[in-house]
């Protein structure tokens, strides 16, 4: 089926957000089709721009000074640099939130009050304004004035303390998880709510104002380990890769390797048996039903220690995948993007890049919002810092001689 128009064609995105909650949040508009204007500080620009290495590389293969992070999260947007510390830095970004439908910021508590780019400034003048602010802990409580990032709130939340592998084993200790979960999924919660805030806004004409926190997510995205806590009293404890309710649910050394398995079920787990020749392990009282195999979870592991290492890894999924018992490989992402799944899947997409800095494509993985009418596209790779300055401010009506001036001032 071919797409029409995209989701959100004629929505316009106004971010002023850095680092990765926010700009993760407009991208994703973006790839719904928002047209989404990123503003940025002259010179320094979006933090990210320089959280190296790695480092995007020229076409002939020499590393510059721009970061890769920034381009995780910011394709789909036109980039301006605007200093809105200035009064016509300001008026420029009043201009743009005048015809904006969604303004995503992540400044602290009252920081762009000062600026008169605060909700309340701009609802006067766009009352169908849907604003969303993203901070660490959200505009109430003790908090509120804190600044907050992922690795902090990943601490506070808890998370940290059911990562890793428990005390006493090796390598054993509260961990963050490799990604900034917390940001990222602040991220799809903004996008979420944005995306609601725009059905309301059909009904009652009217914008409002969005309050997203970093605490408010990493404690939600807990989940059952949240839960358990909360009806049972149960404090979740660090248990590396073995899943606290389910069982064998878990990785094991393979003959060449590891291996994990995923069984999440009696059936799965019966299945296994047979297929590996144990199945009195099946009928056996301990581990017949998943209780059984959480209680007696030492037992189970002392028999299948010996007998996960006698395949190999690619023997043990060969074995298992037409048992519908769930098995695979530990792979780095490099092998992750060799995987002939994530392959057939176009999950690796490359964007031609034409801002006159020497690198002509950008790699990025594709949207996983996969839409049969309107599917996501790619249409414009992560911009250089202020690409489109002088586009956005020919399109507000600026003539190339107040454009000109405007440059020499410092304003953009």
């Amino acid at each position: 089926m071919t797409a029409s128009i995209a989701p959100l064609d004629g929505i316009k995105v106004l971010d002023l957000s850095r680092v990765l909650a926010g700009p993760w949040c407009a991208q994703m508009l973006g790839d719904l089709g928002a047209e989404v204007i990123k503003v940025e500080r002259p010179e320094a620009g979006d933090d990210t721009r320089h959280w190296g290495p790695p480092y995007l590389h020229t076409d002939d293969g020499a590393k510059t000074e721009q970061a890769s992070y920034y381009t995780c999260c910011n394709r789909n947007k036109r980039s301006i640099t605007i200093d809105m510390a200035s009064p016509q830095g300001q008026a420029l970004i009043i201009e743009l939130a005048k015809d904006a439908d969604i303004l995503v910021e992540n400044f602290k508590v009252g920081g762009l009050k000062g600026y008169g780019l605060d909700y309340e400034s701009l609802r006067k003048i766009n009352p169908r304004l849907i604003y969303c602010s993203v901070t660490g802990f959200g505009q109430t409580g003790p908090y509120a004035p804190r600044a907050g990032y992922d690795l902090m709130v990943q601490a506070m939340s808890g998370m940290m303390s059911i990562t890793g592998h428990p005390d006493g084993e090796p390598g054993g200790g509260p961990l963050k998880v490799g990604v900034a979960v917390t940001d990222v999924f602040t991220g799809i919660y903004s996008c979420c709510s944005i995306l609601a805030a725009l059905q309301a806004r059909h009904q009652t004409g009217e914008g409002q104002h969005i309050d997203m926190a970093l605490l408010d997510v990493g404690m939600a995205v807990l989940a059952n380990q949240a839960v358990g806590y909360l009806n049972a009293d149960d404090i979740p404890q660090r248990a590396g890769n073995i899943h606290p309710s389910v069982g064998p649910y878990q990785d094991f050394p393979s003959k060449d390797g590891n291996v994990l398995l995923a069984i999440g079920n009696d059936g799965q787990f019966a299945r296994f048996c047979a297929a590996t020749g144990n199945e009195a392990w099946a009928q056996d009282p301990r581990f017949t039903r998943n209780s059984g195999r959480i209680i007696h979870r030492k037992d189970l592991q002392e028999l299948m220690y010996p007998l996960m290492k006698t395949r190999t890894t690619a023997e043990w999924i060969a074995l298992l995948e037409d048992k519908a018992v769930p098995c695979g490989p530990i792979n780095n992402i490099a092998q992750a993007f060799e995987d002939e799944q994530v392959i057939a899947r176009g999950l690796h997409v490359q964007i031609p890049r034409d801002a006159g800095d020497q690198i002509g494509s950008i790699s990025t993985v594709a949207s996983p919002m996969r839409l049969t009418a309107t599917p996501p596209v790619v249409r414009r790779p992560p911009p250089a810092m202020g690409q489109h300055t002088d586009e956005i401010l020919a399109e507000l009506g600026r003539s190339p001689a107040q454009i000109a001036q405007l440059h020499s001032e410092g304003v953009v």
